[in-house]
């Protein structure tokens, strides 16, 4: 509705123009025509301008909290120092970690000497019942010559029954250490890994994005000490409502238009490429979610508004040269050529582009439009075509 005002507006200022030159339309007659050069208003194929609103994010993000409940005692970085993956970003107190951590490799070590000492224990037990077996296989022959009495074969059995319950119980006791053994040494790794979450390392290399902690805080599982993003190329994260899905498809070339990235008001939009689109729709606000990658040159805060416009239904639209067209305020006008003659015609535009502009109303296909605005042309003058040139037919 402004646009329509501002030209109905401006509608009496160029009609009191076209009639003083009309007064004097006489002396006009006495200048040679003015030479210009055209260009004729193409149909070309196109597309419907679908544009959806996201934010600038990196393709890593992180938000590092703490394993374990423990005191801060220090924080190595703030936001926007740049770290390398490993680097300790915050140190916790590891006072009774570390004690623990003694105990149970002490533990360790006892149970590899008891174990050492029941290996030992079973060769003594072995050697006896070997000692065993070869004294009661001599005292059954002679027994069984009558030169051993009933007594030394009796003695003989309980021997060996003897030493076979030894070598058992050092079997038994072998066992038994190397049980406590593996436990023990689980509860040295177990014991190590705890040690190792009293420091929180970086887990990628980037960008420090955020610290939301600092020494003699007390750090709990899930509580978050610092966010990180990383570096290299950034995507931006866009809703896109549900009737839209059948045009957005996974390395599409979309225009994005980034707050602050660029010379405003005529900067061109970035090259965009469609990484992902998500298979759910939320059915909270009935849209799905889309990823869309820019180059790498783009170094854009993450959160910063961003606007993607994607091609939708193909339509039909009219193109004219962008320097044909003048603009005084909202209202756009071009010189339109006919039968020599220039004239003025209040145009309304659409999209614009390096192919030209796309004319929504006030001109026709095949028209042809004066592109050298600067030779003096006015309403009514007299124009000899120089040239023509024809829009590239790009879509705008």
């Amino acid at each position: 509705m402004k646009r329509l005002s501002a030209i109905l507006a401006f509608l009496p200022v160029l009609s009191g123009i076209a009639a003083c030159r009309g007064s004097h339309a006489p002396a006009e007659q006495a200048h040679p025509p003015i030479e210009v050069t055209v260009a004729p208003v193409i149909t070309v194929q196109t597309a419907e301008r679908l544009e959806a609103g996201g934010v600038v994010g990196a393709q890593e993000t992180a938000s590092l909290s703490s394993r374990m409940v423990a005191t801060i005692i220090d924080v190595r970085v703030k936001a926007g120092d740049r770290v390398r993956a490993g680097d300790v970003l915050v140190s916790l107190d590891a006072r009774d970690v570390i004690e623990r951590t003694h105990q149970v490799q002490a533990s360790a070590l006892a149970t590899e000497k008891l174990l050492a000492q029941a290996r030992t224990e079973q060769t003594a037990a072995e050697a006896e019942q070997r000692l065993a077996t070869a004294w009661h296989t001599r005292i059954i022959t002679l027994h069984a010559r009558n030169s051993a009495t009933d007594q030394e074969r009796d003695e003989a059995d309980a021997r060996l029954t003897a030493a076979a319950t030894r070598v058992a119980g050092a079997e038994a006791a072998i066992e038994v250490a190397e049980a406590n053994l593996v436990s023990a040494r689980s509860a040295v790794g177990a014991a190590t890994a705890t040690q190792s979450y009293t420091t929180v390392r970086a887990p990628f290399a980037g960008l420090i994005t955020e610290r939301l902690t600092d020494p003699g805080n007390l750090a709990a599982p899930g509580v978050p000490l610092l966010r990180i993003e990383s570096d290299g190329t950034r995507q931006i994260l866009v809703r896109v409502d549900e009737a839209r899905a059948g045009y957005v498809h996974p390395g599409d070339t979309v225009a994005v238009d980034i707050d602050g990235v660029g010379d405003a008001p005529r900067k061109k939009p970035l090259d965009g490429l469609v990484a992902e689109v998500a298979r759910a729709i939320g059915a909270d606000q009935r849209a799905f979610t889309v990823k869309v990658t820019v180059p790498r040159s783009v170094t854009a805060r993450s959160g910063t508004f961003a606007r993607v416009i994607f091609r939708g239904a193909p339509r039909r639209a009219l193109l004219a040269p962008t320097q044909a067209i003048q603009r005084h305020g909202q209202v756009s006008s071009v010189y339109v050529v006919q039968d020599g003659v220039a004239r003025l015609r209040l145009i309304q535009t659409g999209l614009s582009s390096e192919a030209g502009t796309e004319i929504l109303a006030g001109l026709d296909a095949g028209e042809s439009v004066v592109t050298s605005l600067t030779s003096g042309v006015a309403d009514g003058a007299r124009v000899a075509v120089a040239a023509s040139r024809a829009p590239s037919g790009g879509a705008p």
